[in-house]
């Protein structure tokens, strides 16, 4: 038997949302975190809180899924964010100029600055 790539948690609190992220997003898993994030805006949640802690490993598939969902969710009058991203991911989001995405507050108040 072998394990998933990548599990999805979702928790609903009203009109917001805690998605949470386990394992790898590459090509292959990319679609579920898309089909996930796109259900919430669907259902009508308004904050999608992603959790990124247990993931392991994002590639550029992953950062498509995550710029289109926001755009998505802006054109619905919702909001993306991601919360605990490796320091890889974060490491792209930046490179990327895709750390708007990022929940804007980090220990003691500071956002990472651009490279």
């Amino acid at each position: 038997m072998t394990l998933p790539r990548l599990n999805v948690y979702r928790h609903d609190r009203g009109a917001r949302a805690l998605v949470t992220l386990a394992g790898v997003i590459d090509p292959v898993t990319a679609p579920r975190v898309r089909a996930a994030l796109e259900q919430c805006l669907q259902d009508g949640i308004t904050l999608i809180d992603v959790d990124l802690t247990t993931v392991d490993r994002c590639d550029d598939s992953g950062l498509r899924v995550f710029l289109d969902v926001s755009e998505h969710a802006a054109e619905a009058q919702a909001f993306l964010l991601l919360h605990h991203p490796s320091p890889q991911t974060e490491q792209l989001l930046m490179d990327t100029g895709c750390d708007g995405l990022l929940y804007p507050m980090r220990p003691g108040g500071a956002r990472p600055q651009r490279a």
